[in-house]
């Protein structure tokens, strides 16, 4: 469940590069072209001004429309800020990017809650047609010149259950199964009841909409559990009176200690890294999935769409 550290991440994909140069990670034809030219993905990168790899914040894809998620971090160790980035994808360093789309920057956690190692994180929608190894490269809209290259390990299907799933019917811990005792629940230093009251299995029987959290705000590698969470708990603040959906949020270990491995439910879920946050309609289908990092407004408009 451990994520390197950004510096760590950076190096391994510039040594890919140097790796892969001329490869491509054929991933089948689709997609449109984009304006480039006729350009290849590694010579708009080489132009790009500032040359670095793009660090990682998604890893679970499969075939159809992925949320990709990622930083830009300059030489010197500074991320960037701008709002959005210009995205190009290709099915390989050598080949022209088959659509060019656009990263919005999104802000992670919420005000007086728990920090991360960045302000915020670009999000970007790409199409992802057939199974293989894609590549992107995403320049920051104004500010320095940089150009930053990453790319997606895209399989037939995602490990962990996407979006068209059925949710699978977990007895998650709860108030009522724990008597009561938060500390079993959560290691939230501000823990929010109402994220214990209801399990995956009760929700599901009810025919409720919810959202399913699995993250760890103590214990997380990537410095990013503990703003899901309170970004979880600030949306269910901000739902309106009578709103349907529950909010429901699971630990990553057992008994809350990393020395004894993930949970039953991380298990159940087959959660290959965390955190993982799931919003569900009344018919128990997985509408949105959202690994890693993610804003209030990604998940407040996903929440509106099964309310």
């Amino acid at each position: 469940m451990k994520r390197p550290p950004a510096a760590i991440v950076v190096a391994l994909v510039g040594s890919i590069l140097l790796a892969a140069g001329c490869g491509g990670g054929g991933a089948g034809e689709g997609g449109t072209t984009s304006s480039t030219a006729g350009e290849t993905l590694e010579s708009l990168w080489r132009g790009s001004g500032e040359n670095v790899g793009a660090v990682a914040g998604t890893s679970d894809f499969q075939v159809g429309p992925n949320r990709v998620s990622f930083l830009v971090v300059d030489k010197q160790g500074r991320v960037s800020d701008r709002p959005t980035a210009r995205v190009w994808v290709a099915h390989g360093l050598k080949q022209t990017p088959y659509t060019e789309t656009t990263a919005r920057l999104e802000p992670i956690g919420v005000p007086g809650g728990e920090t991360a190692d960045a302000g915020g994180i670009y999000v970007a929608h790409i199409e992802t047609p057939g199974p293989g190894t894609y590549w992107y490269l995403a320049k920051p809209v104004g500010g320095p010149k940089i150009g930053a290259l990453g790319n997606v390990v895209v399989k037939e299907k995602s490990a962990a259950p996407s979006v068209g799933d059925r949710a699978i019917p977990s007895r998650t811990p709860t108030l009522a199964s724990t008597g009561g005792d938060l500390s079993e629940l959560t290691t939230a230093r501000h823990p929010d009841r109402d994220l214990y009251r209801s399990s995956v299995v009760e929700a599901l029987a009810a025919h409720a909409p919810f959202v399913l959290a699995f993250a760890t705000p103590e214990f997380c590698q990537s410095r990013t559990c503990g703003p899901v969470v309170d970004v979880v708990s600030a949306v269910r603040k901000r739902e309106p009176a009578g709103s349907p959906v529950r909010f429901i949020h699971v630990e990553i270990y057992k008994d809350n200690d990393p020395a004894n491995g993930v949970n039953r439910w991380v298990d159940q879920w087959r959660l290959p890294t965390e955190p993982f946050t799931y919003v569900v309609d009344r018919n128990g289908v997985i509408r949105t999935k959202l690994e890693g990092a993610f804003s209030a407004r990604e998940l407040e408009r996903a929440v509106a769409a099964v309310r």
